[in-house]
């Protein structure tokens, strides 16, 4: 989904009245045949971006195993691209989550989904690996943890003082007492402030990056984040790969040396290389285990929308008016929700107003104005009923289409039951907030990452950040506005996601 082609819609939609002005009844609007190719081309979406998730992540894996191998920085590259690359289709399958979907539920009912070991954040980078310390971005309410189930300092917390008092042992890659395996990964997000976060994108993307420290290798203090704009050598990057003068910029030497099938008595025995006694053996080790738990995990929410599971079937099977009502309402939830109380606030305007660098998504890679992106992206793909593919070569446009999808939407639907000024509105508003989006990639994209743009200096109103949370709130009331009018009674922008007040970007958020 791109600009141009919102704004298509627009223009089309305004000379022609997407499909009229004549209100109908609830009873018309939920015409079965109709409400169920909403369903399945929703379900279509959601085993194709995950599908694409998987295979994203496979790669990811492939060019970390060669990066072990051969732990140079050239490899180091490729592995973040790779990282990067399977941001891409992953970010727009947010907007399943928030309705009981194989993302947050096994059993259709039970929040014991595997989103929180997939995408959780802010992560727990001190239980993991060496960090530095300050009392402005790297605090404790950065780094720190009320606790943690992986026995660091006995399980209890770490904050600044024990931290310091300790370092580096007091981390799973510097106590190599920790035994590193897919059991160790399971103690994720167990603490009262769940900020002991050890699996998933983030866990490798710190792990890939480390802190995001100034050229000198130095903490930041919150005014100076425009320093940490890495300048590499020539040698280190090409055009090909620029992005990597953002993000944080860990040491080649913390992998070297390496262990790999080559040194082992056969290449089905890769481990008898591992010396876990060695502590870059161990960030390969925490690299390894955490890759293939992430595959485990998307594999398991792609097969709960694949033909024929038991989640898709529940889904898509309506045989009456009000399994119509739930099921649209699970899809208008999953819409308002993540527009309104999880993007616009959880994801932007906590960070915003804090100016907090921790609390923005992709914190170590500096690639949080994509979160944004794709996170909005996923929104319209669930209106318009279509999804174009991802992005493999990191320049915005979607180039991997094998398993695009241009189904029946909920704007067709809404337009064939006599509700197009509806369908005309909520297009504008998703037109509006893609526009402001655009401009906080834009910016990321000429040397002003998201924790640049949030900076008290940069901060204001009318920054772009300030106006798409602004437009996500208006799209957000745009949807629960149309579930109205559709029969459902249910409020579909949970209030309990975020105790942000999105309509005033700049009012810090009660947390």
């Amino acid at each position: 989904m791109k600009f141009s082609r919102l704004a298509i819609v627009v223009a089309t939609c305004s000379l022609a009245a997407c499909g009229g002005s004549d209100k109908s009844s609830t009873s018309d609007i939920l015409d079965l045949e109709n409400v169920r190719k909403v369903l399945t081309t929703n379900a279509d979406i959601a085993y194709a971006a995950y599908s694409d998730s998987v295979v994203a992540a496979q790669a990811l894996k492939s060019a970390l195993a060669t990066f072990r191998a051969d732990p140079s920085e050239i490899n180091l590259q490729a592995a973040k691209r790779a990282w990067l690359v399977a941001r891409e289709p992953y970010g727009q399958t947010e907007v399943y989550r928030f309705r009981n979907s194989p993302i947050d539920s096994t059993d259709y009912g039970s929040a014991d989904g595997p989103q929180d070991a997939i995408n959780a954040w802010p992560l727990g980078e001190a239980l993991i690996d060496y960090v530095q310390v300050n009392d402005t971005d790297f605090g404790d309410s950065q780094i720190g943890v009320t606790g943690n189930g992986v026995g660091i300092n006995g399980g209890g917390a770490v904050d600044s003082d024990n931290y310091n008092a300790t370092m580096p042992k007091t981390n799973i890659i510097g106590d190599t007492s920790i035994e590193i395996n897919a059991d160790l990964l399971e103690n994720s997000a167990t603490a009262e402030d769940e900020h002991d976060v050890i699996s998933g994108y983030h866990a490798i993307e710190f792990l890939l990056w480390g802190q995001d420290l100034n050229d000198d290798a130095e903490t930041t203090d919150g005014t100076d984040r425009q320093e940490a704009i890495k300048v590499l050598d020539e040698e280190d990057a090409t055009e090909d790969d620029s992005f990597y003068d953002k993000g944080g910029d860990r040491p080649i030497e913390d992998f070297q040396p390496s262990y790999n099938a080559a040194t082992a008595e056969s290449d089905d025995d890769v481990d008898a290389a591992y010396d876990s006694s060695i502590e870059s053996h161990r960030r390969h080790k925490f690299l390894e285990v955490a890759v293939d738990k992430l595959i485990a995990d998307l594999e398991s929410v792609r097969d709960g929308w694949a033909d024929g599971a038991d989640y898709r079937t529940a889904f898509t099977t309506v045989d009456t008016k009000e399994q119509a009502l739930t099921r649209l309402t699970e899809i208008f939830t999953g819409m308002g929700t993540l527009s309104e109380g999880e993007l616009a606030g959880e994801r932007m305007q906590i960070a915003f107003t804090a100016n907090s660098q921790e609390d923005e998504h992709s914190c170590f890679s500096d690639n949080t104005h994509r979160d944004i992106w794709l996170n909005a992206e996923g929104i319209s793909n669930s209106y318009f009923g279509s999804y174009a593919g991802y992005d493999s070569t990191l320049n915005g446009l979607d180039d991997e289409t094998a398993n695009a999808v241009d189904g029946y939407g909920i704007d067709d639907w809404l337009k064939d039951s006599g509700e197009g000024e509806l369908a005309v509105r909520l297009t504008v508003a998703l037109s509006a907030t893609e526009e402001q989006y655009t401009e906080i990639d834009t910016l990321a994209r000429s040397g002003q990452p998201f924790d640049v743009q949030i900076m008290v200096a940069n901060a204001e109103l009318d920054s772009p950040i300030a106006q798409t949370i602004l437009a996500l709130n208006a799209q957000a009331a745009i949807i629960s506005e149309i579930a109205e009018a559709v029969g459902i009674n249910e409020v579909v922008v949970d209030p309990d996601v975020s105790a942000c007040d999105t309509a005033d970007p700049t009012a810090r958020c009660d947390q």
